[in-house]
């Protein structure tokens, strides 16, 4: 069955293999497979969005992202979504933003929400959405563990990383990695600190978005940190650096202080051959396997002392584990078996109870 997909992003950041986020990172996957199987592949996303099928833009003007500013972006997103849809027809619509709701297609073509954030973060009452046709989904067990009851809400789909993409030959360097959205929640201030008290620089590479709050952590907790004792800010690196970092570090340091949902870089690293050391916040407890993969830290110190003994680590291990548990592949061959059983119609509770892992 040839598939016709909508996907639809958060409307302020773009979509590509180099973004910053998760999402944006799994929409670029899902749109490059739809593509290159034959499908139609549709992506609403803000100006300076890579797909490889047909993408309906909208801009987000220059300068800080207001309250202003995001509900301008909405609206001019829902008004993307309708020329989509009245220009193709879609078996399925994919939404994979924070305030999907605020531009829900009317009733139509069913549509599949992925949450890609802490169910808390959501309205309490989206799991209960009167749209016909309208499905939730999470990206890992502990996300689903933590929702509350839903007769929308399907089995999940765990993420995955494209394994292949990031197998490269570099030796190992002297340095640790934290890489991502820079921002308080992430806690990258504690792995500065981490790393220093064990004697090792950090390379942080990442993106600081146009809020206010993120701005202002990156001034107030990151740059004086940066001074004296080896450690970089890099800005935005594109896939090919990324792999290039993963693979040389020693470690990557992931002192997440918000319980994630997933951690595509903590899997990056590990199909790199490089043992993460995190603190437990959700999902993380199990991307990392203790003593085997990484480590598992309760704060700064338990992180210095971790980063210390990370060459006890195999890589070949890591590489391993994560060929294993976070294959792209079989997260994008669940998603593609979920838009068919979605667009027959045939997306009954019990029916689905056996999709996803």
């Amino acid at each position: 069955m040839k598939l016709s997909v909508l996907t639809v992003a958060y409307p302020l950041a773009p979509v590509g293999p180099d973004a910053a986020g998760g999402s944006e990172q799994i929409m670029a996957l899902i749109d490059r497979k739809l593509v290159r199987e034959g499908h139609c592949s549709v992506m609403v996303a803000s100006e300076g969005s890579v797909a490889e099928g047909a993408l309906v833009p909208f801009r987000v003007p220059p300068g800080e992202l207001t309250p202003e500013v995001h509900a301008r972006a909405q609206q001019d997103e829902y008004q993307a979504i309708e020329r989509a849809l009245g220009r193709w027809e879609f078996d399925i619509v994919h939404m994979h933003s924070l305030d999907f709701y605020r531009y829900l297609p009317p009733p139509g073509p069913p549509v599949l929400v992925t949450l890609h954030l802490p169910p808390d973060w959501y309205p309490g009452w989206i799991f209960s959405l009167d749209r016909p046709r309208t499905w939730l989904h999470c990206v890992s067990s502990s996300q689903q563990a933590a929702c509350p009851p839903s007769s929308i809400l399907l089995p999940y789909v765990a993420n995955g990383v494209p394994i292949d993409r990031l197998r490269t030959h570099v030796r190992k360097r002297g340095y640790a990695l934290a890489l991502g959205r820079v921002c308080p929640e992430k806690g990258y201030h504690l792995a500065l600190d981490a790393a220093a008290r064990a004697g090792l620089p950090v390379l942080l590479a990442g993106e600081v978005f146009r809020y206010r709050d993120h701005e202002l952590y990156f001034c107030n907790e990151i740059l004086p940190r940066l001074n004296g004792n080896g450690h970089r800010f890099l800005g935005p690196v594109p896939l090919a650096r990324k792999r290039r970092l993963l693979s040389a570090a020693r470690c990557l340091l992931v002192p997440s202080l918000v319980p994630e949902t997933s951690s595509l870089v903590a899997m990056e690293a590990l199909a790199c051959g490089t043992p993460v050391i995190a603190f437990p916040s959700g999902a993380l407890c199990d991307i990392v396997e203790h003593g085997r993969t990484g480590y598992l830290v309760k704060d700064e110190k338990e992180m210095a002392e971790a980063i210390a003994a990370v060459d006890r680590i195999d890589p070949e291990e890591c590489r391993l584990a994560a060929q294993r548990r976070f294959s792209a592949e079989r997260m994008l061959q669940d998603y593609f078996d979920l838009y068919r059983r979605l667009a027959r119609g045939r997306a009954r509770r019990m029916e689905m109870m056996g999709h996803g892992s």
